[in-house]
């Protein structure tokens, strides 16, 4: 069964396809001639997870799906959140952000924090939601030269190293990413053929797709 994952990257690509194994083959919207930059400007993971794998939906009718992740830091009321690759403003620099984040934090000893990753799958017009969390805190300042984003800087719980500091290996055993594809990776194997899916668990006219503005900063 062929399912499009609405990404451009490369690495999650093949990240998912490793984990969905054999049976399924994963391929991107660019191996179906589709290089538009899809929308991403929901108010929640949640929307904009939907929205691109919507966007796909529409044009192709083909089984699909796309994820959204953000970092939620409670001290700052849930902030980044769905804002999390455009903290610091949109042309989206992570060291930017990751700044941001630490000058917010500065003097503040609450530093509990979250991944949250949200995947939107649509076969036959049915929506399905799986989502992973990675709990945590925020560090003093950035440590580590792997992974990418917030990584430097994330301590997950049971842990005295950052993520950037955990080999591939042992990131992708904790990964938020990783926890919300296997649940996918379940419900597909549950449910091999299109006709046996059960019913959805979120409705296409329900869903929330509001739009928001982000404020440059």
């Amino acid at each position: 069964m062929e399912i499009i994952f609405a990404t451009s990257n490369r690495h999650k690509l093949e990240e998912a396809q490793a984990i969905l194994g054999k049976g399924f083959k994963l391929i991107s919207p660019r191996d179906l001639n589709l290089y538009d930059d899809i929308p991403e400007d929901a108010d929640t993971l949640e929307g904009n997870a939907l929205l691109k794998a919507q966007y796909i939906w529409d044009r192709f009718h083909l089984p699909c799906f796309a994820d959204d992740t953000g970092l939620e830091v409670d001290a700052l009321g849930g902030a980044p959140g769905v804002y999390s690759a455009r903290y610091a403003g949109e042309e989206q620099n992570f060291l930017n952000n990751t700044n941001k984040l630490l000058k917010e934090l500065s003097g503040i000893k609450q530093r509990g924090a979250r991944f949250r990753t949200v995947v939107a799958l649509i076969i036959d017009g049915n929506i399905n939601y799986f989502d992973g969390v990675l709990n945590g805190t925020i560090a003093e300042g950035p440590s580590g030269f792997g992974g990418f984003g917030y990584d430097p800087v994330f301590i997950p719980d049971g842990y005295t190293i950052t993520l950037a500091e955990l080999s591939p290996v042992q990131k992708n055993l904790i990964s938020h990413r990783g926890l919300s594809m296997s649940k996918l990776s379940d419900f597909l194997h549950k449910n091999r053929s299109v006709d046996t899916l059960p019913l959805n668990n979120a409705s296409l006219n329900n869903a929330s797709l509001k739009k928001t503005s982000l404020k440059k900063t």
